[in-house]
């Protein structure tokens, strides 16, 4: 299975033709979260549409999964809290989303919603709860956040990772969490694409100018897992028990 990892898009639509023109070569294409801009000039509204015609152009037959990120929050949910209100209308085309639960072969992809609140916190980790139960060989989460403590959310002076996902990948160990959010980390000496925590991979691709979005690459027939970005291409074995000491600084 070959998987694509994309975040933060932001309403980038050069970096959305991309997505869509290089969906066919991959298994599975996640988008991590914040695919809207609050800053644009553009309305929410408009915005949405617009995605969710990229997101059915991106999933002709094909799995892809879309999860939320704090930029694409633009309503209240029936507890009161933020939610993406807009993203359920992608389930039409077939598209996993925020709280779904997708099985490909043998391997279990949980979909994170970005949740504001504590009823939205206790729905995910029920959900993470209940797919623990009948984990397969292989378990994928998609969480827009990286957890705390991780080069994963090096900013470049501070740390900014999520301490709750930090703690639910030590209770479960998943085999992959892959996320955004945090732009810089893979552009900065001490930040990272990757980290190895416990048997857990975590990924961020961050975030980058221009009409190619900086991805992620995971390779689980071939055990490698690639970051390709402006600054150009860094590889790791998926075997190793560490992400390798990078050399591009």
């Amino acid at each position: 299975m070959r998987i694509l990892l994309v975040s933060d898009l932001h309403y980038a639509l050069r970096q959305l033709d991309w997505v869509v023109s290089a969906a066919p070569d991959y298994d599975l294409v996640v988008l991590a979260g914040d695919h809207m801009d609050v800053s644009s000039p553009v309305s929410l509204d408009t915005q949405s549409l617009v995605l969710l015609r990229y997101f059915s152009l991106a999933n002709p037959g094909r799995s892809l999964v879309v999860a939320s990120g704090n930029h694409d929050l633009t309503g209240a949910d029936p507890h009161g809290e933020r939610a993406a209100l807009w993203l359920p209308e992608s389930r039409r085309a077939g598209i996993a989303i925020d709280g779904d639960s997708l099985m490909l072969g043998d391997t279990l992809v949980t979909v994170c919603p970005w949740w504001d609140g504590p009823a939205g916190r206790a729905t995910l980790e029920a959900q993470l709860a209940a797919d623990a139960q009948r984990r397969p060989a292989r378990w994928v989460w998609i969480y827009h956040w990286p957890p705390m403590g991780s080069p994963t959310c090096w900013t470049g002076k501070r740390h900014y990772g999520d301490a709750d996902v930090a703690g639910w990948i030590a209770q479960y160990q998943p085999d992959f969490v892959l996320t955004g959010h945090v732009h810089e980390p893979p552009f900065k000496p001490t930040g990272a694409w990757a980290d190895r925590i416990g048997t857990t991979w975590v990924f961020n691709p961050g975030r980058q100018i221009g009409p190619v979005p900086a991805h992620i690459v995971i390779d689980l027939d071939e055990g490698t897992a690639s970051w390709h970005s402006l600054m150009g291409e860094e590889a790791l074995q998926l075997g190793a028990e560490c992400a390798p000491a990078r050399s591009v600084f």
